[in-house]
């Protein structure tokens, strides 16, 4: 029998599948020292268009059967189990699990597992839809933790945006700069970066605060269920 094969379902937005990838490629040198070509798991990715803008609300519906679609599509090839490299795609995650028949990773859930027994005062950094679903905040407030919500949206979404148009690091560090300082104001001690495009600049973010970035947990969680399965 050969070894397993991953399935990863991305491009929400497509600027955001190649780091990703590097982050599991390197979470597999950093679990068990991969090194040589043959050492690396064999991904099967989906770079998924979706319905999704900047300046209009989600078609849920829409969006919904597109992340569906993608999913049945690496599941015909025959990977072992999946993961969705988006974090708006677990609005939908009962569902979504529930329309193939391999595992699903939750994104969700491992970022909020991965939040430090220290942390006291968190603030959540999303795309629009991600915040406005309350996916992350409810799973915050159970576990009994305090929740900085400031009206920083608009803020969020230009960075966001930026992640499109830019490459210019000295911006991506002033707009982070606006962000950590706000939070470090409302006493927070550890952020949730939860969008993927967001994840893909959070180097340029420099602060001493604790950041739990949702890509991280799921790139490392990709890499020990493969390990799990080998």
């Amino acid at each position: 029998m050969g070894k397993p094969s991953i399935g990863i379902l991305a491009g929400m937005g497509p600027r955001s599948t190649g780091p990703f990838i590097d982050m599991v490629v390197k979470e597999c040198q950093r679990q068990y020292g991969a090194r040589d070509d043959i050492d690396f798991p064999k991904m099967m990715i989906c770079s998924q268009p979706a319905p999704f803008y900047e300046d209009r609300p989600v078609d849920h519906a829409a969006m919904e059967d597109a992340i569906r679609s993608g999913l049945q599509d690496l599941e015909r090839t025959g990977v072992d189990f999946l993961a969705i490299a988006c974090n708006t795609a677990h609005i939908y995650y009962p569902q979504l699990a529930r329309s193939v028949k391999v595992p699903l990773l939750n994104m969700v859930e491992l970022t909020l597992e991965a939040i430090p027994s220290a942390a006291q005062k968190v603030a959540l950094i999303a795309a629009r839809p991600t915040v406005e679903s309350d996916v992350y905040q409810t799973g915050i407030r159970a576990r009994g933790l305090s929740l900085f919500e400031p009206d920083w949206q608009s803020q969020v979404d230009h960075l966001l945006g930026m992640t499109r148009t830019s490459a210019a690091p000295p911006e991506f560090t002033r707009q982070w700069g606006v962000l950590t300082e706000a939070a470090r104001a409302g006493g927070v001690d550890t952020l949730i970066v939860a969008c993927l495009d967001l994840s893909a600049v959070v180097a340029h973010a420099k602060t001493d605060l604790r950041i739990v970035d949702a890509a991280e947990c799921l790139a490392r969680e990709i890499v020990k269920q493969w390990l799990l399965r080998t």
